[in-house]
C-alpha cells in the first residue's frame, strides 16, 4: 500500500468518524426536538380540557374541530373518561379508535416516543411527567398514537380521565426520511472526501516523488552532479529537499575526493613500480652487467620499495582514518616524545642542525606515543626538506594558556599564497617540479588528522621568504576531551 493510499484512507477514517459523530447528533437532537413538541402540544391541550372539567363539568375543547393540525402540524383527539375509566366523551375527531384503560399509562408510563426510531440514544433522556400525567404509545397496525392521561381529582378523589391523543406516522416517518437521507449524504461525503484526500495526498507528495525521481535517476545514470528543485515551502518536505539536496553535494565531493585519491594513489605507486619494473628487465636482458652497475640498480630498486612501503603504510592510515577509526589516548610527555623525534630526525639532517627551545620540562598532554612521534616527523621532515644546507631547523615547546604550543620553524623560501588553503588535501604539493624529492603529499594530511585526534590544532603561524614556522597546540591534560569524531586526513577545512 502506497504511502499517498494511506494517507487518504486514514484522511478519509477521520472525517468519516467526525462526519458520523456530528450527523448522528444532529440528527438525534432534531428528531427529539419533534417528538417533545408532540408531547408538550398533548399536555397542553390535556390540560385545557382538564381545566374546563373542573371549572365547568365539561370542556368545550370537546366540541372543537381538529381535523385539520394545528399550527405545530398536529392532529388532535381527545377523549374522557368517568372515575371509574368508562367513556364519557370524545372529540370530533375520534376516526374511532379502541377504547383504552386510562389508569395504564399512570401505572406504567411509557418512555419517549422518539427512542424507537430514533439510530443513537443520546444521554441525558428527559423524565417521564410521573406527576398528575403519564404519556402512554398507542400501537395499532398502521401507525402509533402517543397519548397523555390526566387524573382529574376535585376534593382530594378522582372524578375523571382525560386522554390526548395524536397519531405518530408522519413523524415517524419523517424521522426515518431523515435517517434515510443522513446514511445517503455521509456515503456521498466519505466519497467526495476521499477523492478529496487523494488529490491531496498527491499534491502534498508530489515534491517526495521527485525526490525518488532524482535518487532512481542517480542510481541508474550515476550523475551526482543533479539536485531537486525545493517545493518552494519551508514546511518539512521543503526541509527534505534541501537535506537531500546537501547530501547529494556532500556525496559528490566525496565521490571527487575518492577519484582524486584513486587517481593520485595509483599515480604515485605507478613511479616506483615502473623504475623497479625498468631495473629488473634492464638485469634479465644484460646479465653480464658490472658489479658495480648492479650494485647501483640493487640500491635504486631498494629505494624505490622503501618509498612505496611507506606510501602503501601512508595509505593504510588514511583507509583508517576513513573508516572512523580513532586512537587510544593516554598522558603522555610531549616534552620526551618532541627528544626522541629530534634525536631520530637528525640521524637523517646530515647538512642542517635542530635546535630544541623549551623542552626542558615536562609538557603532559593526552596523545597515543606512536603517532605523536609520527605527527613530530612529519613537521621536521618536511622542515628539513625545505630548508637550504647547513641551515637551522628551531623547534620550540612553551606553555600557553590552557596547554602546549609546538612550533617548528624552517628556513625554506615559503608557502604561496595561493598555495596556503589546499597544504593539508592529500597528494597536494606545493612544487610539483620536485615532486620525486618531497614525497606523495600525505604527510600534512596525516598530520593534520592525528592533531585532531588530539583534540590539537595544527595551523601555519607564518611564513614569508625567511621561513615558514609550523604549530601545534595541544589541550592541557585535564582539559576536557575533544570530539568523538575527526575529520578524516585532507578532508576537513583547511587550517590556516
Amino acid at each position: 500500500m502506497t504511502l499517498r493510499l494511506r494517507l487518504s484512507l486514514w484522511y478519509g477514517a477521520l472525517f468519516t468518524l467526525v462526519l458520523i459523530g456530528i450527523a448522528l447528533s444532529s440528527l438525534t437532537i432534531s428528531v427529539r426536538e419533534n417528538y417533545l413538541t408532540v408531547d408538550r402540544v398533548l399536555q397542553g391541550s390535556a390540560r385545557l380540557v382538564e381545566q374546563g372539567i373542573l371549572s365547568y363539568g365539561r370542556s368545550y375543547w370537546l366540541e372543537t374541530d381538529t381535523t385539520e393540525p394545528l399550527n405545530e402540524g398536529i392532529v388532535l383527539v381527545l377523549r374522557t373518561y368517568d372515575a371509574k375509566g368508562g367513556l364519557m366523551y370524545r372529540s370530533v375527531t375520534d376516526p374511532g379508535l379502541p377504547e383504552t384503560r386510562p389508569e395504564d399509562p399512570l401505572h406504567a408510563p411509557a418512555p419517549p416516543a422518539y427512542l424507537d426510531v430514533l439510530p443513537l440514544r443520546l444521554p441525558g433522556t428527559p423524565a417521564v411527567d410521573r406527576g398528575a400525567g403519564a404519556f402512554g404509545t398507542l400501537r395499532l397496525p398502521d401507525q402509533r398514537w402517543r397519548r397523555y392521561v390526566i387524573e382529574v381529582r376535585k376534593a382530594g378523589k378522582t372524578v375523571a380521565f382525560v386522554e390526548a391523543l395524536t397519531p405518530l406516522g408522519r413523524t415517524d416517518a419523517t424521522a426515518r426520511r431523515q435517517t434515510r437521507d443522513l446514511v445517503k449524504l455521509t456515503v456521498l461525503s466519505v466519497a467526495v472526501i476521499l477523492i478529496i484526500g487523494w488529490a491531496l495526498a498527491g499534491a502534498a507528495l508530489r515534491p517526495l516523488q521527485a525526490l525518488i525521481g532524482t535518487a532512481r535517476s542517480i542510481s541508474h545514470h550515476r550523475d551526482l552532479s543533479r539536485r531537486v528543485a525545493p517545493p518552494g515551502g519551508r514546511d518539512e518536505l521543503g526541509q527534505l529537499a534541501v537535506t537531500f539536496n546537501d547530501m547529494l553535494g556532500s556525496l559528490e565531493s566525496a565521490w571527487a575526493s575518492q577519484q582524486q585519491f584513486v587517481g593520485d594513489a595509483s599515480h604515485e605507486l605507478r613511479a616506483p613500480l615502473t623504475i623497479m619494473r625498468a631495473n629488473v628487465e634492464l638485469m634479465r636482458r644484460h646479465p653480464h652487467l658490472s658489479a658495480e652497475e648492479q650494485q647501483e640498480m640493487l640500491a635504486d630498486m631498494d629505494r624505490e620499495v622503501r618509498r612505496m612501503s611507506r606510501l602503501v603504510e601512508d595509505l593504510l592510515l588514511l583507509a583508517r582514518s576513513d573508516a572512523g577509526d580513532n586512537l587510544y589516548l593516554q598522558p603522555v610527555d610531549l616534552a620526551a616524545v618532541t627528544r626522541e623525534a629530534i634525536r631520530d630526525a637528525r640521524k637523517l639532517a646530515f647538512e642542517h642542525t635542530i635546535d630544541l627551545q623549551g623542552g626542558d620540562r615536562a609538557a603532559p598532554v593526552r596523545a597515543e606515543t606512536d603517532r605523536l612521534r609520527q605527527l613530530l616527523l612529519i613537521l621536521l621532515d618536511n622542515a628539513l626538506k625545505y630548508s637550504p644546507p647547513a641551515s637551522a631547523v628551531t623547534v620550540r615547546l612553551d606553555a600557553v594558556p590552557g596547554g602546549w604550543q609546538l612550533c617548528v620553524q624552517d628556513r625554506g623560501p615559503g608557502i604561496p599564497a595561493e598555495a596556503l588553503p589546499h597544504i593539508f588535501k592529500r597528494f597536494y604539493r606545493a612544487d610539483p617540479a620536485r615532486q620525486r624529492d618531497l614525497g606523495a603529499g600525505l604527510g600534512l594530511a596525516i598530520a593534520e588528522w592525528i592533531a585532531g585526534q588530539f583534540s590539537a590544532r595544527l595551523r601555519v603561524a607564518r611564513t614569508g621568504p625567511d621561513g615558514t614556522t609550523f604549530c601545534v597546540e595541544f589541550p592541557a591534560l585535564d582539559a576536557p576531551a575533544g570530539p568523538a569524531v575527526v575529520p578524516a586526513p585532507g578532508q576537513a577545512d583547511p587550517v590556516t
